[in-house]
């Protein structure tokens, strides 16, 4: 497999950019922020969770609104789908991945935002 290098998308002086699966937070409870797929399947992975949609939110053929299937979580009904679709529709729209992997209390963290920094 190539080494495919991405690049935080727009500026983000509140977070710490992370680039591989190796780095981890300068301290718990820090906002991360990564385009970089090893590191954001690595992450939801260690949580259990799956690439998936919301059914029926297609656009153009793609899957729609992007999240992540977390075990034991009773809210909308999700559409699992693969990574590849998943990383493929992430990049078409350009989007940067932010999340934290501990809260300050030192506990896990499911925390994650898509953020597209070409709108308000």
């Amino acid at each position: 497999m190539s080494h495919v290098e991405h690049k935080i998308r727009g500026k983000h002086p509140y977070q710490q950019e992370v680039t591989s699966p190796d780095e981890h937070e300068e301290r718990e409870g820090r906002s991360l922020i990564t385009t970089d797929h090893g590191v954001i399947r690595q992450w939801a992975e260690e949580r259990g969770a799956r690439p998936a949609t919301v059914p029926g939110s297609e656009y153009d053929g793609r899957p729609g609104r992007l999240l992540l299937n977390f075990p034991g979580y009773s809210g909308e009904n999700l559409e699992e789908i693969s990574w590849d679709d998943w990383f493929e529709t992430f990049e078409e729209r350009k989007l940067n991945f932010l999340y934290q992997e501990h809260k300050k209390d030192g506990t896990p963290s499911n925390f994650f935002r898509l953020e597209n920094p070409n709108t308000d």
